[in-house]
């Protein structure tokens, strides 16, 4: 019922999903993966790539490792950075109380090529075996608003 009303309030949503993670600990082997059906060929989109964080979080960024598999099998492979704190150390995302979340573009005005489940497979590039104070990390399509 939740996700009809955000979908419903927002109509350039075409899939969201966020996965929360046991413990605040997201260990350098795991992988998140995320399944999204993806109909629109035709549309430009935005891809977004969801974190919550805590504020006891003590670094600046985050490395993601990013593969995403296409329903025909074919493979990208991308590295992405997200700040979560500016130099200063204030964080950037929004936030109340502990959690600070945020959104970052990963892709932007992209066609998928074919119609079907896209598999995307985060995995965290920290360089640490439990990077700690992770909440959840997470999904967002949407599609671009056309001007008119």
């Amino acid at each position: 019922m939740f996700a009809f009303l955000v979908a419903a309030c927002d109509p350039n949503l075409v899939y969201e999903q966020n996965i929360e993670l046991n413990n605040l600990t997201w260990h350098k082997d795991s992988i998140i993966t995320i399944n999204a059906n993806v109909e629109d060929t035709i549309s430009p989109h935005n891809i977004y790539v969801n974190i919550r964080n805590t504020s006891k979080y003590e670094k600046q960024n985050l490395f993601l490792f990013i593969t995403t598999t296409s329903p025909n099998g074919t493979v990208l492979k991308d590295t992405l950075e997200c700040y979560l704190a500016d130099k200063r150390g204030k964080w950037t995302g929004s936030g109340w109380g502990d959690l600070f979340d945020n959104q970052f573009l990963y892709k932007k005005n992209i066609r998928f090529p074919i119609s079907g489940t896209y598999k995307f497979e985060y995995v965290q590039g920290m360089r640490v075996n439990e990077l700690k104070h992770i909440s959840d990390i997470g999904l967002r399509i949407e599609k671009v608003e056309s001007i008119k």
